[in-house]
């Protein structure tokens, strides 16, 4: 099925953003598990694992309507060097995803292609009930118990 171009465009505009997180959860993952924050890596190890099914569902939409998902763009990859900063540059990703995910909700609407709305909002449901919220917990956390405490309760 031939799809819009300007949602095919929307669409691996996302996917960059999805790759970027997805390839950032990873390494912050591994991160974590090299440091024995066993409860981080396995929260974003399950992030990671989440990252790659969103990717994967905007890749599979994309190839429906025709399009070529665009795998080398990473939108807003930044690796954090400490705890309290690898959980801020997740937050601001995810926060990014979410802004994209609404201006391409919204032309959808527009251009009336309304299955891959609906896709979209299933993946921002997850983006910010999930995600978001998560690390918004973990940063405040950190800040009501003390960055000592908080990684004392993450080994």
């Amino acid at each position: 099925m031939k799809g819009n171009t300007k949602i095919i465009a929307g669409l691996n505009e996302l996917l960059g953003y999805e790759l970027a997180a997805m390839d950032q959860y990873f390494i912050h993952s591994q991160m974590y598990l090299d440091w024995g924050l066993t409860k981080l890596y396995e929260r974003i190890d399950h992030e990671f694992d989440d990252e790659r099914g969103h990717a994967t569902k905007l890749i599979e939409r994309m190839l429906f309507l025709e399009g070529t998902p665009d795998m080398q763009t990473r939108t807003g990859f930044k690796v954090g060097s400490d705890v309290a900063s690898m959980l801020e540059s997740d937050l601001r990703v995810e926060y990014e995803v979410d802004a994209k995910l609404k201006e391409v909700i919204a032309l959808c609407e527009a251009e009336e292609d309304f299955v891959t709305r609906d896709m979209l909002v299933v993946l921002l449901d997850d983006t910010e009930n999930d995600h978001a919220r998560w690390l918004e917990q973990q940063l405040r956390l950190i800040k009501m118990l003390g960055l000592p405490n908080y990684l004392q309760s993450q080994m």
